[in-house]
């Protein structure tokens, strides 16, 4: 039986991963061989052989690293690094289309069926692990001669779903400090947890059956108005959904005094794209850049950067399922960045942009830090944030959709523009009032908020969580159902 990440099973495991690691906190290995241990715990509930896979994989990895940040002449030959980062991308690359591609492409058959073939996709095991050795390719950061801590952060169990997707260098360096975790930063921890349990169940969840679902699978039921309803909500089921599993993982890390990088930072208040995806999957998009996209040619041409732009959103649409409805997600968002990027740099032809200049920036610099007031509501910014959320959403139709031809027919039936809206209940559109209003929750509120909450005394804090895990109980449907980034 699988343990879904928010059943009360994870929680439990969570628990018990908890108190031996702060028993063993002063001993560096024991700590490490509890989380490495927890690692592979939590991956082999999935099936028993991703303890042999895993581990297999992670050691060619650090092996790589090893020659890579080697000093001794031999392993400073250009072609011999060549070789052995090209090793880890085949390695990884093989790894990731291996666990998303082969149960569908044996299922083609159709005589058995194959699902049990990587039920747990290690997309994210993948994309992490190749941050370690193209870094230290590229010598953007400094590699570890421990196993356990590199073991321990390629597979950190919080992470292996769905992320956030952390350098591995990164998490190497908080193993290898003295943990130490404040009353704050638990009390901290407990609020992400919280708030990501509210977003999954009471939004999310309660979005995607009590409307969403029923009118993607049969658009042809609703109105034109309820089929754009269920669009923008669904817009809200997604965030929900992958913002609330980014709390947890957050706040489980940070409950082993680990902190992983924010994921989002209100995406639809963007005023275009290239904002939006400094906004939306920030981790994601931050991994597209820096090993994708500066790795394509043609960066001193006029065209290609733009190009390039293109080919890397489509690929990043790929990856989420070989079909039509996602290469053309990653198309229609690839065309409005490079649109972005082009209009920008006509403006203000002398800005460097790296994006456009195909120069990548420095490893401080972060792919969520604008250089404009964000929250400046000031000249045009609310119409074209308006306007960049339709389009976001018209984009969502063929991300959501089972196929080509129902994404077509959910839009026709909007083009219908029939009127009536009797399938939108009262608290269904209470729910979507109260998940859009959420959205204009501005940062100093919400650090405030986490403030007041992380500085209360611990019977606050238990006090809260029942709280919390009754509103589930009652409030919660059924019980949990996976998350959506879980099967990518």
């Amino acid at each position: 039986m699988q343990m879904q990440v928010g059943s009360g099973a994870y929680y439990l495991f969570v628990a018990t991963v908890f108190f031996l690691y702060w028993a063993a906190a002063r001993a560096r290995r024991a700590r490490l061989g509890i989380v490495l241990l927890a690692n592979y715990v939590f991956c082999a509930q999935f099936g028993v052989f991703y303890v042999l896979l895993l581990p297999a994989c992670s050691l060619v990895d650090y092996s790589v690293g090893l020659g890579l940040a080697s000093s001794l002449t031999l392993f400073r030959h250009p072609a011999l690094r060549r070789l052995l980062v090209s090793v880890s991308i085949a390695l990884n690359l093989a790894l990731l289309v291996g666990s998303r591609y082969m149960p569908w492409l044996l299922n083609r058959s159709g005589a058995v069926q194959w699902d049990w073939v990587f039920p747990l996709g290690l997309s994210f095991y993948t994309f992490q692990s190749l941050t370690y050795t193209i870094d230290l390719y590229r010598r953007d950061a400094e590699g570890t001669r421990s196993l356990l801590e590199h073991f321990s952060a390629v597979s950190f169990f919080p992470t292996i779903v769905a992320g956030p997707i952390t350098r591995v260098t990164e998490l190497v360096k908080q193993f290898a400090a003295a943990p130490a975790l404040s009353p704050a930063d638990g009390g901290r921890a407990f609020f992400l947890i919280g708030l990501g349990l509210m977003k999954k169940a009471l939004i999310a969840d309660y979005l995607a059956a009590n409307f969403v679902n029923r009118v993607f699978d049969t658009p042809n039921l609703y109105s034109g108005a309820e089929a754009l309803i269920a669009v923008y909500a669904y817009s809200l089921q997604l965030y929900f959904d992958f913002s609330g599993y980014t709390d947890i993982a957050r706040g489980v890390a940070q409950l082993l005094g680990i902190r992983l990088p924010i994921n989002f930072d209100r995406p639809y208040l963007a005023a275009n794209m290239t904002e939006f995806w400094r906004r939306w999957h920030i981790t994601f998009s931050n991994w597209l850049r820096d090993y994708l996209y500066f790795s394509l040619p043609g960066k001193r041409t006029k065209v290609m950067p733009y190009l390039n732009l293109v080919i890397t959103m489509i690929l990043g649409g790929l990856w989420h399922g070989v079909t039509w409805n996602f290469a053309i997600w990653g198309a229609l968002h690839g065309s409005a960045l490079a649109a972005t990027r082009l209009w920008q740099a006509l403006r203000a032809p002398g800005r460097a942009d790296p994006l456009v200049r195909g120069r990548r920036p420095r490893r401080s610099a972060s792919m969520h830090q604008n250089k404009v007031d964000q929250n400046s509501w000031s000249g045009g910014r609310p119409l074209r944030i308006f306007f960049t959320y339709q389009f976001v959403c018209i984009t969502w139709i063929f991300f959501r959709a089972a196929s080509l031809p129902d994404a077509l027919t959910l839009l026709n039936r909007i083009a219908s523009l029939t009127t009536g809206i009797e399938n939108v209940s009262w608290p269904l559109a209470g729910v979507l009032l109260v998940a859009a209003a959420s959205m204009f929750t501005g940062k100093k509120l919400y650090s405030q908020t986490m403030d007041l909450f992380a500085n209360s005394p611990f019977y606050v804090h238990a006090a809260a969580l029942a709280l919390v895990a009754v509103a589930l109980q009652l409030l919660g449907g059924r019980g949990s159902t996976p998350f959506v980034y879980s099967r990518f």
